[in-house]
């Protein structure tokens, strides 16, 4: 088995570019040198480098380096699919955000992408009953990236949230796959009840800017969310939502309004 992954990792194409980018930067700034080689040039599988990021955030004198690592290497031997997720996302962020101009960008600065592998990890471990260490792993995160993602919410892959701040997303929240989503977005409850009680987001979704979706509501595949919305009823298929409280302005505009990235609403 290892010695199949060795040769897998020798032709894939997608770590083979994330290593010739990271070599180039490299190059243009040795002064970088250092945080390069670790976070990449020294791993020869991306999983390995996103166990390092991920444990080199999140540690702190309470948990160390080396049992977070430990940690994100045992989840990802455990489970093809949060390796698989990673990929789709940083897709996701390299052709929705134009901000990003290679792969290893996302792996290397963008608080966003590296906040969902940490809240992929935490989800791992509370599938597998390991509560507590699954409440440290979301405070961690969300005192590191300023992102609070409970770890028993559901979150497909191919997201993309872009700038990333004061993003909350509840216990019970659903998230659909090739989701987007601008800072201050909020996927929470509208009380104190404690059964299913919040949001579920289809997939193709583009939520805007600081947009409140609250509640146990659905908002439908391929939907606009207008920055600045409060959406407090379901949302259906294809439409673009503005307004507190949120009202249905028009069709999406488009197939995909997660890829297209255009939040202007054309009356």
């Amino acid at each position: 088995m290892a010695e199949t992954r060795a040769k897998l990792t020798e032709i894939d194409p997608v770590w083979q570019r994330i290593t010739s980018e990271a070599h180039e930067a490299v190059r243009d700034e040795p002064l970088m040198g250092g945080l390069v080689h670790a976070c990449v040039l020294h791993h020869k599988t991306m999983e390995r480098a996103l166990s390092y990021r991920f444990a080199a955030k999140l540690n702190s004198n309470e948990m160390s380096m080396v049992i977070l690592r430990e940690i994100a290497d045992e989840a990802y031997a455990a489970d093809p699919s949060l390796l698989e997720a990673a990929r789709a996302d940083l897709v996701a962020v390299y052709e929705r955000d134009p901000a990003c101009h290679r792969l290893s960008q996302p792996i290397l600065y963008f608080k966003g992408y590296q906040a969902v592998q940490a809240y992929r990890i935490g989800h791992w471990l509370w599938t597998q009953g390991r509560y507590d260490l699954a409440y440290f792993i979301q405070m961690r995160t969300s005192e590191i990236f300023g992102i609070d993602i409970h770890p028993a919410a559901r979150i497909g892959k191919g997201i993309m949230i872009d700038h990333a701040h004061s993003i909350v997303i509840g216990e019970t929240a659903v998230v659909g796959d090739n989701v987007s989503m601008l800072h201050s977005v909020t996927l929470g409850g509208t009380g104190k009840e404690e059964e299913d009680r919040h949001p579920k987001i289809g997939d193709g979704v583009l939520i805007g800017a600081g947009a409140k979706v609250l509640g146990n509501i659905k908002v439908g595949h391929c939907s606009r969310i207008a920055a600045g919305s409060v959406v407090l009823e379901e949302v259906p298929p294809c439409k673009t939502v503005a307004g507190v409280p949120a009202k249905i302005v028009g069709e999406a505009g488009c197939d995909q309004p997660s890829v297209s990235m255009d939040q202007r609403f054309k009356g």
